[in-house]
């Protein structure tokens, strides 16, 4: 935030991007951190999932808000894909977690596969681990594959610090402390090492904390996991609604000729001055008649129809 009798290089120089000099767009010449005892500074960010939301909510009048945070086929989503009418696809993978906001990334569904949640509180230790730094790789995920911890024993937010030291007998404010210390990437405070052993903590759990860069606020992953779980339950019981709402927010730079010709069309490089009509008549040709869906394609027909595929006017690019 500048003040209004100042400019934004009164503080910082500004240049160009460096990648791009004829540009519109003006950055600092410094990162942020380099301005912020001088400058107050707003995190103020985009989300996607309450417009989701609000769209699932206006073409079903499914109240969001109502939806059960424990539907089995829902929480059945992060572990396998058998509810959305196939499963162990090549490229979505064992869980059917693809467009599912907070766990529809390549790293995350990696985590699902690694920890096979079957409860919401471990999906909101998932979310800590996918937000915090240095809480995951070479962290809790070393910790959960080699049968050290459990997942709900592996610290995911901020939060279970504080509380898993008071369960142990420390004092609120002494929990608290350590807690904040740990959270930004601070290690431990001086003597808590000592403390944690006398009261029982194990080795595995002190050598954590002093792994982790920055944790991720409880409150946080909660919210997010609501949302994310919610628009999670129109994947599985209103999936048009749920692709239709997909589409039109979150996929808008999808290029159709790749979504209607799959993995197998995209995967065939052609010089950008081949004419249209020279494709057609080369290798690509029988795709033209027998296309393969493109992942999110894909599993959309499955979902809807039940595992067959539905006519090409309904989703193009479907095998006739």
């Amino acid at each position: 935030v500048i003040p209004q009798d100042k400019e934004i290089y009164d503080f910082c120089p500004v240049q160009h991007p460096a990648d791009d000099k004829d540009s519109d767009i003006i950055t600092t010449h410094f990162e942020y951190h380099s301005m912020e005892s001088n400058l107050l500074k707003l995190d103020m960010l985009g989300h996607d999932d309450p417009s989701m939301i609000r769209m699932l909510e206006d073409l079903t009048e499914v109240n969001a808000q109502k939806i059960p945070l424990d539907d089995p086929k829902t929480m059945s989503l992060f572990t396998t894909s058998e509810e959305l009418g196939f499963t162990d696809d090549p490229i979505l993978g064992p869980t059917g977690a693809v467009a599912i906001p907070e766990f529809g990334t390549s790293f995350v569904r990696g985590m699902l596969e690694d920890t096979h949640p079957n409860q919401f509180d471990i999906l909101i230790r998932l979310s800590g681990f996918s937000h915090g730094t240095d809480v995951w790789l070479g962290n809790a995920k070393d910790l959960i594959t080699s049968g050290t911890a459990k997942v709900n024993e592996a610290i995911g937010c901020r939060d279970d610090i504080m509380i898993f030291l008071i369960s142990k007998g420390f004092k609120d404010t002494r929990a608290f402390k350590i807690m904040e210390a740990v959270r930004k990437g601070r290690g431990l405070p001086e003597g808590a090492e000592d403390e944690m052993k006398e009261h029982g903590v194990p080795e595995w759990y002190i050598e954590s904390c002093k792994k982790i860069a920055y944790l991720f606020p409880k409150a946080h992953a909660v919210a997010y996991v609501m949302m994310a779980f919610r628009i999670a339950w129109f994947k599985v019981h209103r999936p048009l609604a749920f692709y239709a709402a997909y589409f039109s927010i979150r996929a808008k730079a999808s290029d159709e000729k790749y979504m209607c010709g799959g993995w197998r069309w995209s995967n065939v490089k052609w010089p950008r001055s081949t004419p249209k009509r020279t494709l057609r008549r080369k290798k690509t040709a029988p795709l033209r008649w027998k296309r393969t869906c493109s992942p999110l394609w894909r599993c959309a027909t499955s979902s809807i129809s039940g595992g067959s595929a539905l006519p090409g006017w309904i989703f193009p690019g479907l095998t006739p």
